[in-house]
Formats: C-alpha cells, structure tokens, sequence
C-alpha cells in the first residue's frame, strides 16, 4: 500500500475516534443531566431559572451532591425522635393562640433537628441548598415558610400566611423526622465520584 494510503487510513481513523469521543461526552452529559432531572425535580428547574444557564445550574447541583457527601448526617435517636414529635405538637397546639410565636418555634424546631442530625445551620441559602440533596421534594416548603417567618419577623404578616408557613414548616419536619437513614431519592453511585 502507497504511504498515501496510510495517511488516509491515519486521518479516517483519528476522525472516527474523535467523533466517538464526542458523542461519549454528549450522552454523558445527557444521561447526568437526566438524572440530575430525576432527583432535584422541581429543584432542578429553580437552579436553572435562577442560573439562566443549564451548564452552571447543573455543575451547582453536583456540588451541591458532592459537598453532602462530605456530611455525616445520621439518622435521630428514637428518644430524639420521640422527643421532637412531642415538642412539634406542643408548638402546633399553641398556633391557635399564638400565630406568629409558633411559626417561630417551628422554624428554631426544623433548625434544632436538622443540628442535631449533622446538617451545617449557619446560613439558611446553604442549609437549603444541602437539605435540597436530600430532601429536594420539600426544599420549596422551607424556602417558602422561611419567607414568611422573614416577613413576620418585619412586619405584621396574616394568620393565613402563618397557616401557611407552619404547613410548609411541617413539610420539611415530617422528612427530617424519618427513621431510615436514606434520602427521598437514593443518591447514585455517579454523584459520589
């Protein structure tokens, strides 16, 4: 075969193996964008909303991801359990005479348990962004109380906004609540590299 016949060869093959490599990053990405879909799912839209840029919100929730694995979150101790599902009843019966106190009480009750459990309380916007890995069903729950309890804390806010809040505020507590040691979705093996 003439050299030219070589160096043809040489180019088809390094174009083949270019293609292929394309198409290998494009499935990827497909195949991390449809999980990061399928776990997050309403969270996921906020973070592309709220980014404008599909690429960022989605490095934004591997991040998310891989900053949660670092965390040791355990589950509650029964008495803590048991403990805490008292004390949300105690706080609950006093949203008929008390509103705005209880909506405050819930939302130090959601930061207490979610302390004790492992999760870092120090900023609410990371708070939320670590409990959306685990819970990303009821992360919108917690925004939107924690928008109220904000706004009562300025300013007189309605008991119907307050109803809100607690339910919402429930939302999140319920889950944190839960005896199994397992987020709502389990996190694949993908996002722990």
């Amino acid at each position: 075969m003439p050299a030219s016949s070589w160096v043809v060869i040489a180019i088809v093959v390094v174009i083949v193996v270019v293609l292929a490599m394309i198409v290998a990053r494009s499935m990827s990405r497909r195949k991390r964008s449809e999980r990061l879909k399928n776990h997050f799912g309403p969270e996921y839209d906020r973070t592309v909303g709220e980014s404008g840029d599909q690429g960022a919100a989605e490095k934004e929730l591997v991040a998310r991801e891989r900053k949660r694995q670092k965390l040791d979150i355990v589950a509650l101790a029964p008495e803590s359990r048991a403990k805490y599902a008292e004390h949300w009843r105690t706080v609950q019966s006093a949203f008929v005479d008390d509103p705005a106190g209880a909506v405050g009480d819930a939302d130090h009750l959601v930061t207490a348990v979610m302390r004790e459990r492992g999760y870092p309380i120090d900023d609410f916007d990371q708070r939320a962004a670590d409990i959306s890995v685990d819970h990303p069903n009821v992360i919108e729950h917690y925004r939107a109380a924690h928008v109220i309890h904000l706004a009562q804390e300025k300013a007189d806010v309605g008991t119907e906004a307050q109803r809100e809040a607690f339910v919402h505020y429930r939302a999140l507590f319920e889950k944190l609540l839960e005896t199994e040691h397992k987020t709502e979705k389990e996190t694949p093996k993908e996002a722990r590299a």
